[in-house]
């Protein structure tokens, strides 16, 4: 999919998608430790990250639903896409070195008030780790 071809609402149908992949890195996780001031340790220490139920360091949720914000700026609808909402349900960890795929699928247009509403999910290995649902803005475009 790419953007370029789409330059507003009416370009867009049910059923659309779009994705993107990123192998998550130690260094991917520090910064977002950084950015985001989010230091537990179950993310950034080893030792610590070992004695919980996970047995070793995790990716932030949030860095893994991150990829959905990007597959929805850069891709579907692309640039000028306004967020609104997302769901997240996290289903299951995501470790350093494992590869994210985020999908959005559109799932309803609402063209009159210019939202479209999408089926996400990001997956590692073929599992669903976070599911969910988003809402943006995109402009139509006719003038109104």
């Amino acid at each position: 999919m790419s953007s370029t071809t789409i330059s507003g609402i009416e370009d867009l149908s049910v059923g659309m998608s779009a994705s993107i992949s990123k192998i998550v890195t130690t260094d991917d996780i520090v910064k977002f430790s950084e950015v985001s001031t989010d230091i537990n340790p179950v993310h950034l220490d080893e030792a610590y990250a070992a004695t919980t139920p996970f047995k070793g360091i995790i990716a932030h949720g949030m860095l893994s639903a991150s990829f959905i914000s990007a597959v929805l700026a850069n891709k579907l609808p692309g640039p000028g896409t306004v967020y609104l909402g997302q769901s997240l349900k996290f289903k299951a960890p995501v470790r350093p070195g494992d590869e994210v795929t985020a999908t959005v699928t559109i799932k309803e247009i609402l063209l009159e008030k210019q939202r479209i509403v999408f089926d996400t999910v990001c997956i590692v290995g073929g599992k669903a780790v976070i599911e969910g649902e988003a809402t943006v803005m995109f402009a139509s475009r006719k003038p109104k």
